[in-house]
């Protein structure tokens, strides 16, 4: 796992950050040696669940013209 020093990460956060999320790769941040935090990338889940039925229903009728006819001829009986 790489590691950086807190006064280099201080200097290049931004783009050490945008690193982080493009590689998936997690970083460990040390202060003297030691270390201090651990920073991964969040897991792209959404996307993936969200989209993954897409392709797998239909639509057959029209979902905006909606045709009560028979339920009201049978309220007139």
């Amino acid at each position: 796992m790489k590691t950086i020093g807190i006064s280099e990460f201080k200097a290049g956060c931004i783009q050490i950050l945008k690193d982080v999320q493009r590689t998936r790769e997690p970083l460990v941040v040390t202060h003297r040696g030691r270390p201090l935090a651990r920073i991964e990338p969040v897991p792209e889940v959404g996307r993936k669940v969200l989209g993954s039925l897409r392709h797998m229903g239909e639509i057959r009728t029209d979902l905006l013209t909606v045709d009560f006819t028979d339920e009201w001829e049978m309220c007139q009986d």
